[in-house]
């Protein structure tokens, strides 16, 4: 009995693990697709309001799920499952609002730079690399790690944002077990479109 007790001790912290590890393989599929439906939303909404900036950008997850219309159509084009409008990672299960020109999209900019070698993927959109002027300074280069990883736990953190957003990212403020783009903690990882 005392085998059995000890084994099951031993096993318990890795099964409870890998439950977190698949929520937050979840987590990035689902804030992956959010990330693609704002790409969709904002190529259509600019073309609509003849150019970028907020007008174009989703307020509301709503609008996301609506979907955009088709031409010629009677029906709009999903854009979004409902599925993937839920944060795997918290019980709520709302996503957070990524406000374009924020310190975290800013300090998330530098983490992809950081990961990417110094530099930003490149983006062959040119309404994207739009937005991307728009929503975030451009930064040449990310020289100090240390300036870059003491920055990442102190940043400025609105879960009841609201108004138009670039990307979503988890309530949840827990470390976690992988990493997305070199980062360890669930709120600091931001799902857009900007740098992909």
């Amino acid at each position: 009995m005392t085998v059995l007790a000890l084994f099951a001790m031993a096993v318990a912290p890795s099964a409870q693990q890998q439950a977190t590890r698949e929520r937050e393989q979840e987590a990035i599929f689902r804030g992956e697709q959010v990330a693609d439906a704002i790409r969709d939303y904002y190529r259509y909404r600019s073309t609509i309001t003849r150019g970028g900036g907020d007008q174009a950008l989703p307020t509301s997850m709503d609008q996301l799920l609506e979907g955009i219309p088709v031409q010629g159509g009677s029906k709009n084009r999903q854009i979004l499952r409902a599925s993937a409008a839920r944060d795997p990672l918290t019980l709520e299960g709302e996503w957070r609002f990524v406000l374009p020109r924020t310190e975290a999209l800013i300090d998330f900019q530098q983490a992809v730079m950081f990961y990417a070698g110094n530099q930003l993927p490149p983006t062959r959109d040119p309404q994207i690399a739009q937005l991307q002027q728009f929503a975030v300074p451009q930064i040449t280069s990310v020289t100090n790690l240390g300036a870059l990883t003491s920055k990442s736990g102190s940043s400025s953190i609105d879960d009841n944002a609201s108004g138009p957003f670039v990307g979503v990212a988890s309530r949840s403020h827990r470390d976690s077990v992988l990493t997305y783009y070199g980062i360890e903690r669930h709120d600091q990882w931001i799902f857009t479109p900007l740098f992909r």
